[in-house]
């Protein structure tokens, strides 16, 4: 089979509607430049409405020009991967075929936002995050590389050849390369790296890796954060300043120092991480047993049952996290043991929530130190309330609105720590296919090969960059509330 271009047919009639587009919006962008250092100094005004007014002149024009520069390469773009999902294999070229297979992320978006606009009223937060453009557009990135760990993951339906194989004669070919053997699919999408494993496929697979590692090790860390941080902040006393001391003192190591020393295999094979996992894992646990204790405490048998049954589980997770072969952690049977986690994976997950856990516990402590001298939390101290009722069911929804935005931010800031570690070779197996070790993989050759590692640096930026926005989305909405 012949080797696939970039847009194939479909070139000859949006190529040169792209040149257009995207030179007028460079034209207009630099225009808008230059005329911004002769336009008067204005007070924006607001619509009816509440949005920005347009503003008049030479510089209005030239705004509204860039603007629509802006949308008509948008659109352009858009019916590149639209016409590449109806029209035949091979005729929409490489940009084509990489939209048919990632088809089922796009149904999966359209009806994420379907359902989600039709309901945004009634879902709080999160629906009034489709009222902020910046939101949205971080949301789409983020939820894109979600899905397309999930559909690569759990079904397989993206990747097109096995990550790890490597195919004869395929060493470092271009985008589009057909594939020698029958069989399998017909093309190496974005081509060959230096072991002639499929680019394309090693960069879906790669977000399974980060997808799985980089949200749950955040939510361990918050779980660490939280269940200290909250006493330190409504206690104070010696409590705080020894919690604070311990939080001080890992914080005054750099954070890529910690992370040499965690995963260098000498300090791995000392059983260091996985006593550490012991210990850090089982924060999870503890938080979700004072909170329901102190959520039922007025109700002790219905409490009784349902800490047996939510503590049975949460227990048995944690087992079966901590509990891995070849470790001194050996705690389940096989037959029990729900899962076994890679180790290299494991002591990534115990190193990221190690590093972050005391940054949460000194947001959480700052914030339950304001929040406790409320007059609601006042009135919940008349009432009779615990400490832990008081904590959990007053103040932690109280502060809500900047821990959930520093958590997808501290996802980002963990997605380029993972990568940083696969860059460096550390933690991670060698033939791991996460962006990290990819990007270290492909910049070896960067000045002869430049396409192994640019998809996973893309994939890498445009999911922090997703994160990032989605933040801002969410602190801007918070503030309104």
């Amino acid at each position: 089979m012949e080797p696939l271009t970039w847009t194939g047919s479909l070139g000859q009639f949006l190529n040169p509607v792209l040149m257009i587009t995207a030179t007028a919006l460079v034209l207009t962008a630099a225009a808008q430049i230059i005329a911004g250092l002769f336009a008067p100094a204005v007070t924006l005004q607001s619509n009816a409405d509440g949005s920005l007014m347009a503003r008049g002149g030479a510089f209005g024009a030239v705004e509204t020009a860039l603007k629509w520069a802006f949308i008509a390469t948008v659109v352009t773009l858009t019916a590149y991967l639209a016409a590449g999902l109806v029209m035949p294999y091979g005729r929409a070229g490489i940009v084509g075929a990489v939209a048919k297979r990632f088809l089922p992320v796009f149904i999966a978006l359209i009806a994420l936002f379907a359902v989600s606009m039709t309901f945004k009223r009634r879902l709080g937060l999160y629906g009034k995050l489709f009222d902020s453009t910046v939101g949205m557009i971080g949301f789409t990135l983020v939820m894109f590389w979600v899905f397309s760990a999930i559909f690569s993951g759990l079904f397989d339906m993206i990747a097109t050849h096995d990550p790890l194989r490597p195919i004869s004669g395929l060493k470092n070919k271009l985008p589009g390369v057909s594939v020698p053997e029958e069989g399998l699919y017909p093309h190496y999408l974005l081509g060959g790296d230096n072991l002639a494993r499929d680019v394309f496929s090693r960069m879906v697979t790669g977000s399974v890796v980060v997808i799985a590692i980089a949200p749950l090790a955040t939510l361990f860390a918050f779980m660490v954060g939280i269940t200290l941080g909250l006493p330190a902040g409504y206690f104070g006393g010696k409590l705080d300043a020894f919690l604070t001391f311990i939080a001080n003192l890992i914080l005054a190591f750099p954070v890529i120092l910690l992370f040499y020393l965690l995963v260098t295999p000498e300090i791995v094979a000392t059983g260091i991480p996985s006593y550490m996992a012991a210990v850090l894992f089982v924060f999870p646990l503890v938080f979700t047993a004072v909170l329901l204790n102190s959520r039922y405490a007025t109700q002790p048998a219905k409490r009784t049952v349902i800490l047996v049954v939510v503590l049975g589980f949460f227990g048995w997770l944690y087992l079966s996290l901590i509990s891995q072969e070849d470790t001194p952690l050996r705690i389940l049977p096989a037959w029990l043991d729900g899962f076994d986690v890679n180790s290299g994976i494991l002591v990534v997950f115990v190193s990221v929530v190690f590093v972050n856990a005391p940054t949460v516990f000194r947001i959480v402590r700052g914030l339950s130190m304001d929040i406790k001298t409320r007059d609601y939390v006042a009135a919940a101290q008349t009432r009779g309330e615990g400490p832990w009722y008081i904590m959990l069911w007053e103040i932690l929804p109280n502060a809500r609105g900047p821990l959930i935005v520093d958590f997808c931010l501290r996802i980002g800031y963990t997605t380029i720590l993972l990568g940083t570690l696969g860059f460096f070779g550390l933690g991670l197996p060698p033939e791991s296919p996460d962006w990290g070790s990819t990007i270290n993989e492909g910049r070896k050759l960067l000045l002869i090969y430049i396409h192994p590692p640019l998809p996973p640096a893309l994939a890498l930026l445009t999911l922090v960059l997703g994160l990032n926005l989605l933040a801002d989305g969410l602190r801007e909405e918070s503030l309104r509330d």
